[in-house]
């Protein structure tokens, strides 16, 4: 007898379709899995084989042969088991072929037959509404799955349950899609003392969804400022978060409400590989900068990074995505994300402090700030000192805006520029950190003398033309902030204000 079972793998986000044919035949006892299974597939025929057990069945004493078919490309992941069981049991007569027919199978299975959660729900669900099929998944995945918008959902726990549904025993509902739950609120920009200037260009920041790096001493508030920035971001639009779910989902970190309605903010320690930074290893899964798609990346302590990871950042930093090659792949992540950086003035900390600096400044901070290259500098729009907090301020009691505040400043600023772009016929961009080429010329005019001070200013300082035109983009931010329509003299002045790279001795 022959089966098929529709099923799926997977290279990078893109969904590929695959036809597991079951067939059981005449001769020596034998369980053969072909076309390319990983280990974790390989392995599926001891769990398949002890789940069908739990149900009180045994293997035919057959040849059973298990064809992932198209044969040359490479199949991953523990999700084959269910389908693998399902071809099993229809060829059995267990279930009916037919009925299968319309479905994508996939889940891992337990020895006791439950069905496990597996990684790519989500992106599987919203393959199966394109290509008008249902899907089988896992109980627990339900909600996530009924996200996509399909329909046709058996969301089972384990095989009994599934076989009963099939055979109308007792049919499994529909699920649908839990209600996302109510944002933190224990991080507030108003915890903050002090660190106006800061607070400013964080603000800025948010609103035009620029990079930023914080240069102060130890204990000076850099941390606590990047945890706060996502308190004053913008909500995600409904296309941000089920594309960011959908990265989640393929990574495995997806939690159970099924999708992330809340800006990811990734801080990788400064350990981290060039791998597990921008993604790859020997399945090319998406890195922290992809899991920060539509969020924040964190990187404190900037120059503790291996300088080879921090240069792999300079191409998603220009592009939103990241392309990923090895030698049996090729996969392609969007990796839009936000860069904040922090990093101390020198390897001890207390350069510019003459009671606390060590003797070998300010040769120990040359050496310190030249761990990061110009060309990712300049890739940094915002360069702002952070200095240390006085006692006397820190004894203050809480006081300054809140995170509510500032975020409906940055609010009206992205909607302001979201009708600039629907007046200039642009629907792929979203902020004014994206602007480039003629577009960025028309989205932000500017008066003579504006063009005078920024113009004068990079001759001097022999601004790079990516330097120039962030500067641009930066000032068209602030003017924003302040609801005009032209670039201002003094929004100019104020964004070459935050060109400084590192301070200095």
């Amino acid at each position: 007898m022959l089966s098929r079972i529709n099923t799926v793998t997977f290279n990078g986000l893109e969904t590929l379709p695959v036809d597991l044919q079951v067939q059981i035949s005449s001769g020596l006892p034998n369980f053969t899995i072909v076309g390319l299974p990983d280990k974790a597939i390989a392995e599926s025929k001891e769990r398949v084989r002890s789940a069908i057990q739990s149900l009180g069945l045994s293997l035919p004493a057959k040849r059973i042969t298990i064809n992932l078919s198209p044969a040359d490309l490479l199949k991953e992941g523990s999700h084959f088991d269910l389908p693998v069981a399902l071809g099993i049991l229809s060829c059995m007569g267990i279930i009916p072929i037919e009925e299968l027919s319309g479905y994508i199978a996939m889940g891992e299975l337990s020895l006791d037959g439950s069905i496990v959660s597996v990684n790519g729900v989500l992106p599987v669900a919203m393959y199966a509404n394109r290509t008008d099929k249902g899907l089988i998944c896992p109980q627990k995945q339900g909600g996530e799955a009924a996200w996509s918008g399909l329909k046709d959902i058996i969301a089972a726990p384990d095989l009994i349950t599934l076989i009963n549904h099939f055979k109308g025993v007792s049919l499994l509902t529909a699920p649908h899609p839990q209600p996302p739950k109510a944002p933190s609120k224990h991080l507030d920009m108003s915890d903050v003392k002090g660190q106006e200037s800061a607070k400013r260009a964080l603000e800025i920041a948010a609103a035009g969804g620029h990079n930023l790096l914080m240069v102060g001493p130890p204990g000076s508030g850099k941390s606590m400022l990047a945890a706060r920035l996502p308190s004053i971001l913008p909500p995600l639009t409904p296309e941000e978060a089920l594309e960011t779910s959908m990265i989640h989902s393929v990574a495995g970190t997806l939690k159970e409400s099924g999708l992330c309605f809340e800006r990811p903010f990734r801080d990788p320690h400064h350990n981290a590989s060039t791998p597990s930074l921008v993604g790859g290893g020997r399945k090319a899964k998406p890195g922290e900068i992809s899991l920060a798609h539509n969020g924040v990346l964190f990187l404190d302590e900037l120059p503790e990074f291996d300088r080879a990871t921090l240069e792999a950042l300079r191409q998603p930093l220009e592009n939103g995505y990241i392309s990923i090659a090895r030698v049996n792949t090729h996969a392609v992540y969007p990796a839009k994300f936000q860069l904040i950086a922090a990093m101390n003035p020198c390897r001890c900390g207390n350069l510019g402090i003459p009671e606390l600096a060590c003797p070998r400044a300010p040769k120990c901070a040359l050496e310190y700030q030249s761990k990061i290259s110009g060309p990712l500098l300049d890739r940094i729009d915002i360069h702002i000192e952070v200095p240390a907090v006085s006692p006397w301020k820190l004894s203050e009691g809480r006081s300054g805006e809140n995170s509510e505040s500032i975020r409906n400043r940055v609010i009206a600023a992205r909607n302001i520029q979201k009708q600039r772009f629907l007046e200039l016929g642009i629907t792929n961009l979203s902020t004014n950190a994206e602007l480039k080429g003629q577009i960025l010329e028309e989205a932000a005019p500017l008066e003579n003398d504006a063009k005078t001070l920024l113009v004068t200013f990079a001759d001097k300082n022999h601004l790079s033309a990516r330097a120039y035109h962030r500067t641009l983009r930066l000032a068209r931010t602030i003017a924003d902030l302040q609801n005009s329509s032209n670039i201002l003299k003094i929004h100019i002045a104020e964004a070459l204000s935050y060109r400084h790279t590192v301070p200095e001795s």
